[in-house]
């Protein structure tokens, strides 16, 4: 089967090889598909080069397998999310995996349809070859979404993020922002009415091919955790708030709980990292740096919060860290090696300004209490500051070490 790829890919590409081909202006398109189906055969032809079994398909399709648990235990919340509110309780897990599933799986596939259009097109007007990165890029996208986004809402994020977020500054590695953050962050601002409040995040009364269109139980709001803690009077203990709407911390790290399709688990989030670190593809400084700014700064807040502050001032630091899109993002989003600083040192400051500026958002801002997003932007835009920063200072070390010998 390899060889007959071979010789049709060899066959057809005089014809798209080449300023002269008859189809040169498809080159991309030909390149990219020869890349998914067989292992590119070519190494740099300048420039540093390193000698390593992973090349940037085997990376980002591992990073694809990292995000499977999410992806699967997201599509049956999405599930169970929906029967809780119409009020059936006698579901099977398949049925929510399959009805989550029907609801995920459009939202993705547009992702992918819309984003990749727009990259090809720059691909073939700039005449360069489509990067693996986008795989990635329209897989983490979607899982930040409510499932009930529209899909020319989903498809308008996309292609914002790949054209603004990616494309004018150069194409990839030359972006400073995540673009999948980027494309998120554009329909969060756009169409804050479809991915904000308490009646986005569950499919309940929607129909699916295995039920019919059922009716919402009486009192369900379906606010996730952070927004009901949010919504708690001033003082309150949002502990035993929501132990009292059911979600204990047990159910919180698991993610039983209204939210994005891929982010509500963080146990799920976690068997990813893991792989991630295993096979050497994520950095853990940048994830160690992004626990200790969340939990510094939520123990600061806990220790100035008064008798009037707001509940959130008195949220305890390891709910934050299970809670909204935290684990998703310290993993997937503040990971990524483009947008990232590309120092170790750095990367740990990096991730400490992520989780310190996550919580101040959630806590100080409780008009908006997910900060994840826009924490990682901000420190995106910080990053080539932070590794100025290191390099500076260690030349300025070895300089001094230099004239004292």
């Amino acid at each position: 089967m390899q060889k007959a790829l071979e010789n049709l890919f060899d066959g057809l590409r005089p014809r798209f090889e080449g300023k002269d081909a008859p189809l040169g202006w498809a080159w991309p398109l030909f390149e990219g598909a020869e890349t998914v189906l067989l292992t590119p055969d070519h190494a740099t032809h300048s420039g540093s080069h390193v000698r390593d079994r992973m090349d940037m398909k085997r990376l980002m399709i591992f990073v694809l397998y990292a995000l499977a648990p999410c992806i699967l235990f997201g599509a049956y919340n999405v599930g169970q999310q929906g029967f809780l509110a119409e009020g059936v309780s006698d579901f099977s897990p398949v049925d929510a995996l399959v009805r989550g599933l029907w609801h995920m799986l459009p939202v993705i596939i547009t992702s992918y349809t819309a984003g990749g259009i727009a990259e090809l097109v720059f691909c073939i007007v700039r005449k360069h070859e489509i990067n693996e990165g986008f795989l990635v890029t329209a897989m983490l996208y979607p899982l930040t979404l409510p499932p009930t986004i529209p899909l020319w809402m989903a498809a308008a994020g996309i292609v914002f993020g790949v054209v603004i977020g990616k494309e004018v500054f150069g194409g990839v590695g030359m972006n400073i922002l995540n673009p999948a953050l980027t494309a998120r962050a554009f329909v969060f601002f756009t169409y804050p009415a479809a991915i904000s409040g308490a009646k986005v995040w569950d499919v309940g009364g929607r129909w699916w091919p295995m039920g019919s269109e059922a009716q919402l139980v009486d009192g369900y709001t379906g606010a996730t955790p952070l927004l009901a803690v949010a919504s708690m009077d001033r003082g309150a203990d949002p502990a035993a708030g929501l132990a009292e709407l059911g979600w204990g911390f047990p159910e919180l790290a698991m993610g039983m709980i209204p939210g994005s399709m891929g982010e509500v688990s963080a146990v799920a989030a976690l068997l990813g990292a893991i792989f991630l670190l295993v096979t050497g593809i994520a950095s853990w400084q940048t994830m160690v740096g992004c626990v200790a700014g969340l939990v510094g700064m939520a123990a600061i807040l806990n220790g100035v919060a008064g008798p009037d502050s707001l509940a959130l001032f008195h949220l305890p630091p390891h709910y934050h860290l299970v809670m909204g899109g935290f684990a998703f993002g310290a993993i997937f989003m503040a990971t990524d090696p483009v947008s990232s600083p590309s120092l170790n040192v750095s990367r740990f400051f990096y991730g400490i300004g992520i989780g310190a500026l996550c919580v101040l958002v959630r806590v100080v801002n409780p008009a908006y209490p997910e900060g994840m997003m826009l924490a990682v932007l901000f420190m995106n835009v910080f990053a080539p500051l932070l590794d100025y920063v290191v390099v500076k200072r260690s030349t300025r070390r070895r300089a001094a070490r230099l004239a004292a010998a």
